[in-house]
């Protein structure tokens, strides 16, 4: 079962992952205040299909190239969530609260606003 996710281009360090990731679509989108991100003028946010027998070689690749701290890339599937960190990667069983809220927290102590970590609906 394949995965589906973003990656903010703007988040990657080195783009040459993106070489082994399938891109479904793009969108570019202004930065607000919202955002967080002040340095930056632009997010381009690409909607990716991962085979399942690489996406844990996917997540290694992005957690050594996302820019520390401020960003994470995600895909899921029905059973699995990837949350990717640099350095830092958690395999999330869907059905499970208490590992979602701990990659949440994650986010949190690393400055990422609150409504950016909120991978599943309903944990708080």
């Amino acid at each position: 079962m394949n995965y589906i996710g973003t990656i903010i281009k703007e988040s990657l360090q080195n783009t040459d992952v993106l070489n082994h990731i399938q891109i479904l679509s793009t969108k570019v989108e202004p930065v607000t205040e919202k955002h967080k991100t002040p340095w930056l003028k632009k997010w381009t946010l690409h909607k990716i299909e991962i085979q399942e027998k690489d996406a844990e070689t996917i997540a290694q690749e992005l957690s050594k190239t996302l820019e520390k701290n401020y960003w994470y890339a995600d895909y899921k599937n029905k059973e699995l969530h990837y949350i990717i960190f640099s350095n830092k990667i958690f395999k999330i069983n869907r059905s499970s609260s208490e590992q979602y809220l701990e990659a949440k927290n994650y986010g949190l102590s690393l400055g990422i606003p609150e409504y950016q970590v909120d991978f599943s609906p309903g944990i708080k």
